[in-house]
């Protein structure tokens, strides 16, 4: 007889079904797992032994084999130990091998049978919900995992609660979904002395969800602005924040007893490998360009990364999605994030000031930015240099403006584009239209139209930054809520794609 039990194998976000299956047959003691096991698979069997040892439970003298089905699918994590276990106990008559026809168990065993919280219940639950199957999961998981809210979620806190359950003996309550107080920004808009540009690029980034590059010496207040983003970007929709907390639960890093509806912030550090960055490993974990799906991706000192880890961007930029290639592995993760970039003008910093400038300027200036490849520099939207604080505005006592007033502008600006694109499944803010929906939406009136040809051809705009140009006036326009695109508009969007960083440069 062989007794089985469900659990689920991560491709990308997506849980895919294991039949975890357990013959005990005559022969030589032993406790084998088979069908491709990963390192940690392989060690379930002695946490399970140690775990029902806890129990008083002991394994029968014979030889006990553990297939994980499909077997032609690597496995890997310690999420198997639980199913692992249970398929055990029904194969010994412990559990109704009934009970867990209509179960999908994962987590991890402690030596004394206490369930230790895994990676992936998320996007577990989904999966049992729509194969029409309960899910038993570690308690610390119950209230994550029950935000799925389309079948039981069932959390006891050891294998003991998990047998009296399933046996009937003590059955459980299903886990009510947790809730999590989003904590208010801290880091507000008021703090920035001076830099009006800058804030007003941030403004029109988050309103329609473009990318910044930000260019400026040493202590100008790039990264104070970037930090300062997602305190007025709105908050994640409940599909947003789904998937949002579907990566994250992959990752390991899922708020504990629920989803938060903050956008997410990421800023690597310029060390940070390809893998890192993009996604990779042995299992195609999700990088940090997945982690910082439907939030902001900030790349302070951007040159500094090597080429290679910032060419990476540069489809991920365009298609909003990133599909990581391993040996063993081929998963798509989404990627739709806001990338805000701040670089100094060159080594130094202080290339545009002569009297703290280098002997090598301003060659300097362009073999440090000649890092940055041209195809990437043309995918930012908003290119604002961020000059010098003047001591004026460091001395001032007046308040800037609060990002909650920021906040609210962006918000009447998102609304217009829910309701634009109400009926284009996929789209939901500016920087994303193109093709037909671009020209239908972003139409400028003569004048407009005018300079930016005019723009086009004295300076060389490719096709790719001509519409970002036009996404940017469109923002531009939403924030004022006006329906038409004016020259005004197209003279601002123009003015952050000027002259370019490198020929800024070298002027």
């Amino acid at each position: 007889m062989v007794a089985r039990a469900f659990t689920v194998a991560f491709e990308g976000i997506d849980a895919r079904l294991v039949e975890v299956q357990c013959a005990i047959a005559p022969g030589l003691p032993g406790f084998a797992i088979v069908g491709l096991p990963g390192k940690a698979v392989a060690e379930a069997r002695e946490r399970v032994r140690a775990a029902m040892a806890a129990l008083q439970i002991a394994l029968p003298p014979k030889k006990i084999t553990i297939n994980l089905s499909p077997a032609d699918m690597p496995k890997a994590g310690s999420h198997y130990d639980l199913p692992v276990a249970l398929a055990l106990l029904s194969a010994m008559g412990v559990v109704p091998a009934e009970n867990l026809e209509k179960v999908v168990a994962l987590g991890e065993l402690s030596l004394d049978g206490t369930l230790i919280d895994v990676p992936g219940t998320l996007p577990a639950a989904l999966s049992a919900a729509e194969t029409g199957r309960d899910l038993i999961c570690p308690q610390a998981s119950g209230a994550g995992a029950a935000w799925i809210n389309a079948n039981a979620v069932y959390a006891p806190q050891n294998l003991h609660g998990a047998i009296r359950h399933l046996t009937r003996q003590s059955p459980l309550n299903p886990a009510s979904p947790g809730t999590i107080e989003d904590i208010p920004a801290s880091k507000d808009f008021k703090d920035i002395k001076g830099q009006h540009r800058g804030k007003r690029a941030m403004e029109i980034a988050a309103a329609g969800h473009h990318h910044v590059f930000l260019l400026g010496p040493p202590g100008s207040g790039k990264s104070m602005l970037a930090a300062r983003l997602p305190g007025i970007l709105p908050p994640l929709l409940p599909e947003e924040a789904l998937e949002t907390s579907l990566i994250s639960s992959l990752s390991g890093a899922a708020p504990a007893g629920g989803i938060s509806r903050q956008r997410p912030f990421r800023e690597p550090h310029h060390t940070a490998s390809i893998a890192a960055l993009s996604g990779g490993g042995r299992d195609a974990k999700p990088g940090e360009v997945s982690l910082a799906h439907n939030g902001v991706l900030f790349m302070d000192e951007f040159p500094e990364f090597p080429s290679m880890v910032l060419d990476t961007l540069r489809q991920p930029l365009e298609t909003g999605s990133i599909t990581v290639a391993r040996v063993n592995a081929h998963v798509r993760y989404p990627c739709r994030f806001m990338l805000v970039a701040a670089a100094n003008p060159c080594k130094c910093g202080h290339l545009q000031d002569p009297g703290r400038a280098c002997n090598q300027a301003p060659v300097c200036g362009e073999k440090y930015m000649g890092r940055v490849s041209g195809p990437l520099m043309d995918r930012f939207d908003l290119r604002a240099e961020i000059p010098p604080v003047a001591w004026q505005d460091l001395s001032s006592s007046e308040e800037g403006e609060h990002s909650a007033d920021i906040a609210e502008r962006v918000y009447r600006a998102r609304d217009l584009q829910t309701e634009r694109f109400k009926n284009h499944p996929g789209i939901a803010s500016n920087a994303m239209a193109e093709g037909q929906l671009l020209e239908e939406i972003a139409v400028p009136d003569t004048a407009g139209r005018d300079l930016l040809n005019q723009f086009s051809d004295k300076f060389g705009l490719s096709a790719r930054g001509y519409h970002r140009v036009l996404r940017v006036a469109r923002t531009i326009a939403d924030l004022e809520g006006v329906p038409d695109i004016q020259e005004r508009h197209i003279g601002e969007a123009v003015s952050y794609r000027l002259i370019s960083t490198r020929e800024k440069i070298a002027s």
